[in-house]
């Protein structure tokens, strides 16, 4: 007679366990490229604006233009995401 195989990893765990631990990964992940999507408008806006050296204040041009990369970025964000959810809808 052979001994009975041992479950491992998700097998082990039932299904509402299961489930929950999609949910928190997915989460995990959502924070992930939320975190990537910052980081890559910081450096594209600080790029294209911080043109001086840096001192204890941003220079009255750098902060407009700090300002209104963000908002083009923000508003670039939310009209492609809308755009997706009408297609797929």
């Amino acid at each position: 007679m052979s001994a009975p195989q041992q479950q491992t990893g998700a097998e082990q765990l039932d299904l509402a366990t299961q489930r929950e631990l999609a949910t928190f990964i997915e989460q995990e992940q959502t924070k992930a490229k939320l975190q990537a999507t910052i980081h890559d408008m910081t450096s594209m806006c600080w790029d294209k604006c911080v043109t001086s050296s840096i001192g204890a204040r941003f220079s009255k041009s750098e902060g407009t233009c700090l300002l209104n990369c963000v908002d083009r970025f923000l508003d670039t964000s939310k009209y492609l995401v809308k755009h997706l959810e009408e297609r797929r809808g």
